[in-house]
C-alpha cells in the first residue's frame, strides 16, 4: 500500500450530518471554566476544574461537559439509551483523551492541516449534501454551532484521516474472497441465516463467502501488569453485567454507560465482517450464538469483553443483471462514496482515463519543514533535467513505500489519490515531471508515463468494496495503535479516580 497518498477512505460522516452539532464550550468563547461545587471526596480533585492531564495538557470539566451536551444529542438522535451524567462525562472524557493524544502524535510527526484543506472539506461536504457553502453555514448556524468551531472540528478530523492512513491502515490486509463476500451482500439481497432450514416449495439461496457476523461488545478493561486481585475485581465487574444483560437490560445502553471499548458510545457496535477476520478468541466465543444472543464473558490481554451477535449470516448469491448496458460515466469524475447500505456501483461500461504515474515523496517533520522539503525536490527535479533517472532518484531518496519500485504507483484511476496530487498529475503531459507540489502527507514530484482508457465497471466495483472494507477494519488496528499511545503517555484522568474512589 502507498503510504501518504491514496486518498483516506473514511467519509467525513460526522460533517455531513448537519443536525448533530451543538456549540463549543464556554471555555473557546474566552469565557473562564466555572468551577464545580465541592461536593465530598471529590471536591479536592475538582477545585481547578481540570478533569484530566495528557502529559502537558490540561482538559478541563466545562470542556468535558460541553462535548457531553452534542454526545448526548447524537445518542438520542440514534436512539442509543444515554447513561447517567457522571457516567456519560467520563466516556466523553476518555475519548477527549484520545484525541488529545492524537493530536500530540500528529505533532510530533510534522502532519498539520491546513485552511485550505478545511476549505475543500467544507466544499465537498456542501457539494455533497447538494446545498452551497453559504446554506451550510447557516445549517450550521442553526443546530447552536459556531462556524469556527465546525470548521476546527473538521480539521480535526482530517487530521484523524491523516494519522490512521500513516500509522494504521498500512497493517490491513483485504483479500479477494473478502472483497467477493462484500460484493454479494451489497447486491441488494438479504443475508441467508446459518443452519437454516430450506422451505420445502422452492430450494434455498444459494450463498457465497464466508459467513458475515456483526458483533457489539461491552469491554472491562484490565490494567497492564494489574495484580492478580484487580484482575479478579475486573472479572466479576464483567460477570456481573452479564447477570444485568440476561435479566434483560438494553446492551446498547449498558455499553454506553459501562464499556471501556472506543465504540462506547456508540452501543458498542464494532460493525460487520467475516467470521475469520475477527479474532480467533471473538469468533470461538460466539460460534453457536445466533443473532441477538449474548456470549458469556471473554477474557483477553485487554481485559474481560461480553459479546452481542448484532446479525450473522451469509450473502445471498446476486439476481443475474440485466443485459441492458447503463451510461458510461464521465472519465474524469470523482469516485463516489461507498455506502455500506448499498452496492458499491450499478453495472453497465465505465469508461475511465487510467494515468501510469511515478513519485518521490519527502515528508515533513519537525526536522523537515515545508521549505526544506520543497528545496529537496527542486534539487532532485534539476538532476532529472540534467539526464538522471526519475526511478533511480526515487528509490535513493523517496518516503513512500512505493520507493523500491521507482516511485511507480501503477496506473491511477480518477479519485484514487488525494487532490493536490491528482490536480497536478493531470495537468502533466506524457513523460513530464511536475514543480514540487504539496500534499496532505507531505511534498511530490510527480512524473506521468502513460495514459489509457478502459472498462472499469468490475474494477471499480472492486476497488469502493475494497475502501469499503479497509474503513471497517480500522477499528482493531486502530484500538491498538492507540494502546501504543496510551502506554508512552503520562496521563491523571481525575475523572476515573473519582469513580474509582466511589465505587
Amino acid at each position: 500500500m502507498m503510504s501518504g497518498l491514496r486518498h483516506p477512505v473514511r467519509a467525513l460522516s460526522l460533517a455531513i450530518v448537519l443536525s448533530v452539532w451543538v456549540s463549543a464550550s464556554a471555555l473557546a468563547a474566552g469565557k473562564p471554566a466555572p468551577r464545580p461545587a465541592p461536593a465530598q471526596a471529590a471536591s479536592e480533585q475538582f477545585v481547578d476544574g481540570i478533569a484530566a492531564i495528557v502529559d502537558k495538557e490540561v482538559i478541563t470539566l466545562a470542556q468535558v461537559d460541553a462535548k457531553a451536551v452534542q454526545v448526548r444529542r447524537q445518542m438520542e438522535q440514534q436512539r442509543i439509551p444515554v447513561p447517567e451524567a457522571s457516567v456519560l462525562r467520563r466516556q466523553v472524557l476518555q475519548q477527549m483523551i484520545n484525541a488529545t493524544l492524537q493530536d500530540h502524535e500528529a505533532k510530533r510527526v510534522g502532519i498539520r492541516v491546513s485552511d485550505a484543506q478545511v476549505d475543500r472539506a467544507v466544499q465537498t461536504i456542501a457539494q455533497r449534501n447538494r446545498i452551497t457553502v453559504d446554506q451550510l453555514r447557516r445549517e450550521i448556524a442553526n443546530s447552536g454551532m459556531s462556524w469556527d468551531d465546525y470548521r476546527a472540528d473538521l480539521r480535526a478530523q482530517i487530521q484523524d484521516d491523516i494519522l490512521r492512513q500513516r500509522f494504521v491502515e498500512d497493517r490491513i490486509t483485504i483479500s479477494d474472497s473478502d472483497v467477493d463476500a462484500f460484493l454479494a451482500m451489497n447486491a441488494g439481497q438479504p443475508m441467508v441465516a446459518p443452519r437454516a432450514a430450506a422451505p420445502t416449495s422452492e430450494p434455498a439461496p444459494a450463498p457465497t463467502g464466508p459467513e458475515l457476523v456483526e458483533l457489539a461488545q461491552i469491554l472491562i478493561e484490565v490494567p497492564d501488569y494489574a495484580a492478580d486481585s484487580v484482575v479478579q475485581e475486573k472479572r466479576k465487574q464483567a460477570e456481573a453485567i452479564l447477570r444485568k444483560l440476561k435479566s434483560g437490560a438494553d446492551f446498547a445502553g449498558v455499553a454506553a454507560a459501562s464499556s471501556n471499548g472506543p465504540q462506547a458510545l456508540q452501543g458498542g457496535n464494532m460493525g460487520i465482517r467475516p467470521l475469520h477476520d475477527w479474532p480467533d478468541l471473538f469468533s470461538q466465543a460466539i460460534a453457536n450464538t445466533p443473532a441477538g444472543g449474548i456470549s458469556g464473558v471473554v477474557q483477553s490481554g485487554r481485559g474481560f469483553h461480553i459479546l452481542k451477535v448484532l446479525r450473522r449470516g451469509y450473502a445471498q448469491r446476486p439476481a443475474p443483471q440485466s443485459a441492458q448496458a447503463a451510461p458510461a460515466r464521465s472519465a474524469q469524475a470523482p469516485a463516489p462514496e461507498t455506502d455500506a447500505t448499498r452496492a458499491p456501483s450499478p453495472s453497465g461500461p465505465m469508461m475511465v482515463t487510467q494515468t501510469h504515474a511515478r513519485h518521490i515523496l519527502i515528508k515533513t517533520s519537525k526536522v523537515v519543514d515545508d521549505a526544506k522539503a520543497r528545496a529537496i525536490l527542486e534539487g532532485l527535479r534539476t538532476r532529472i533535467e540534467h539526464g538522471e533517472s526519475f526511478a533511480e532518484l526515487a528509490k535513493r531518496y523517496s518516503e513512500d513505500a512505493s520507493a523500491p519500485q521507482g516511485g511507480d504507483l501503477g496506473w491511477l484511476n480518477p479519485g484514487e489519490t488525494v487532490p493536490a496530487f491528482e490536480q497536478a498529475m493531470n495537468a502533466l503531459q506524457d513523460g513530464q515531471v511536475s514543480e514540487p507540489v504539496k500534499s496532505p502527507f507531505g511534498w511530490h514530484l510527480i512524473q506521468v508515463e502513460g495514459r489509457q482508457t478502459k472498462n472499469m465497471e468490475q474494477e471499480f466495483r472492486r476497488m469502493q468494496a475494497r475502501r469499503e472494507l479497509m474503513q471497517r477494519r480500522i477499528g482493531p488496528a486502530y484500538e491498538d495503535w492507540l494502546d501504543q499511545l496510551r502506554a508512552q503517555a503520562y496521563i491523571d484522568n481525575r475523572l476515573e479516580k473519582v469513580a474509582g474512589g466511589e465505587r
